[in-house]
């Protein structure tokens, strides 16, 4: 469905991306992961049109989206940015945006039950006549993704579609995006921080540094080297019913600065209290999200 062949691109001299190349095909989820600053954003926009790769191509469906106009190209691909502007417009027509590339004079009665589908779909029915900026973070994130839904594009491309929410609505929205993905049988790549929620919710992995890729597959590539290269921190990778967890590695940096204040404060007490600081920062460690 979609086939990336050696994409280069550079602003300026600044070269970001470096020979980028991947192969995904219908109903498969694709996380990007990697260092702030690596190119993982700006590779989204080549895939989405906005930037034009110094070479190499990009294929969706066979067809090379340099060479497709706007109002084809969205037919293709929709893209969901990291965060857009919320404004006095209905959710129900701000989804409906979403069928421009098929709106010739005026919304149809097809735009409108395509809207009105995805709204049932999500459950957004009580929100559907409320202004955007009148709606939680986490209900206008998925009004956003909806608008890219109703393009019924072939491959969606996500933003980091998780930023900004809490845990219970991350997951909320990973469950969304798959169901929809599974259902409509399209092509997802989207940018993750967190490790440990891209492994649960994506069918493979791309991890990204200085431009290039470092590692593209299952859960199988995630390993202590890899972490160790792409992150440039030591960890360890925890199984939990055949999912891989990436746990950092307790700092030797803050033991030390514990110790010191707790012998200048609490001699007596050093080697008690000490133990427990310990135990407890190391369950805070592996229950907390380690990369958000």
């Amino acid at each position: 469905m979609i086939d990336v062949k050696d994409i280069w691109f550079s602003y300026g001299k600044n070269e970001v991306l470096k020979g980028i190349s991947f192969q995904s095909v219908e109903n498969s989820v694709i996380s990007i992961l990697g260092p702030n600053g690596t190119g993982k954003t700006t590779f989204l926009k080549c895939v989405c049109g906005v930037h034009r790769p110094s070479s190499g191509e990009i294929l969706v469906d066979g067809t090379d989206i340099s060479k497709l106009g706007g109002r084809e190209l969205a037919k293709k691909i929709a893209f969901v940015p990291q965060s857009a502007p919320t404004s006095r417009m209905s959710v129900f027509d701000s989804i409906l945006i979403g069928r421009k590339p098929y709106i010739e004079w005026g919304a149809t009665k097809k735009d409108i039950d395509k809207v009105t589908e995805i709204i049932d779909a999500l459950g957004m029915s009580d929100i559907a006549l409320k202004y955007t900026d009148e709606i939680s973070g986490g209900e206008f994130q998925k009004a956003q993704i909806a608008r890219a839904i109703v393009q019924e594009p072939s491959v969606l491309i996500l933003d980091e579609p998780t930023n900004n929410l809490d845990i219970s609505n991350q997951h909320r929205t990973m469950h969304m995006i798959m169901d929809i993905v599974r259902e409509r049988g399209m092509c997802t790549i989207m940018t993750m921080h967190d490790i440990n929620l891209a492994v649960h919710y994506s069918d493979k992995l791309m991890f990204i540094k200085d431009g290039r890729i470092i590692a593209y597959g299952g859960t199988e590539v995630v390993t202590e080297e890899l972490i160790r290269e792409v992150y440039g921190i030591e960890s360890d990778i925890i199984y939990h019913k055949g999912v891989p967890l990436v746990v950092p590695k307790y700092s030797t940096k803050y033991e030390h600065a514990e110790h010191h204040h707790h012998d200048h404060d609490h001699a007596h007490e050093h080697d008690i209290h000490d133990h427990l600081v310990v135990g407890k920062d190391d369950e805070w460690e592996r229950e907390g999200d380690p990369f958000e």
